[in-house]
């Protein structure tokens, strides 16, 4: 984890409630697709947890969801203002394991965080498969980006306005090697009951205060015992997770 003052160099809409911000700065800390980091905003007190959707040597690419007063905030803010972020959180999703078919799953603002993972995928010479999902053709973002890369894409709606109608799980392939996803926790239920005995890496989305472990109010119940989602997390294996969190 690394505190720094970073500099906004782009902040622009993608749909009408999903941003997406750049930010220069020193990324040194980042050491894997699917951390985060915690911004601070001036006036609020707490600080915000954002999934990181890309980086390179000198920036950090975060997309955000518009939910309440903070991400609001957020949008008002212009090239050129700065923002004090924490960085390197979380343990990040593990490419090693993606075999030679993997599936990454996206729902909603679960998207992000394989964009940078499908990267870095596609860089290691795998050709991963994505579907993502949302409940309707204006809420979708980051399909062509990710086509762009050169990954097979498939676009899931719930009211069928584009792309497959229903859920993540109306798109899955048939040879699946490993699954990553990221999403609201009933897509990560019923993907993980569609895909049976296929492993994986899920990233959940809890509520947290600090973002290092210190407050534990991210903790959750696992089969190795309770995990905090922040320090021990956001991302974990399939097989140890336990579904009635």
């Amino acid at each position: 984890m690394k505190q720094g003052i970073y500099t906004i160099t782009a902040n622009e809409s993608l749909t009408k409630d999903v941003w997406r911000m750049v930010l220069a700065g020193d990324t040194s800390a980042m050491t894997a697709p699917g951390q985060f980091v915690e911004i601070s905003l001036p006036g609020f007190y707490l600080r915000r947890p954002i999934s990181v959707c890309d980086y390179d040597e000198a920036s950090i690419t975060i997309i955000y969801k518009v939910v309440g007063q903070g991400t609001d905030a957020m949008t008002k803010l212009v090239p050129g203002d700065t923002l004090d972020l924490l960085t390197g959180l979380g343990n990040g999703f593990d490419p090693a394991k993606a075999g030679e078919s993997p599936v990454l799953v996206g729902g909603g603002v679960g998207v992000p965080p394989l964009y940078g993972l499908a990267k870095k995928l596609i860089e290691a010479g795998r050709k991963p498969f994505v579907i993502l999902g949302f409940n309707k053709a204006e809420e979708i973002f980051y399909a062509e980006e990710f086509k762009a890369l050169g990954a097979d894409v498939a676009v899931t709606t719930v009211d069928g306005s584009m792309g497959i109608k229903g859920f993540v799980t109306h798109a899955l392939p048939e040879n699946i090697s490993f699954v990553y996803t990221c999403g609201p926790l009933p897509m990560l239920k019923a993907l993980h009951k569609a895909t049976g005995e296929v492993s994986g890496e899920y990233s959940l989305e809890e509520r947290m205060g600090c973002g290092f472990g210190a407050c534990m109010g991210c903790s959750i119940m696992t089969k190795e015992g309770a995990k905090r989602v922040c320090k021990d997390g956001p991302i974990f294996q399939k097989e140890v997770l336990e579904w009635q969190i």
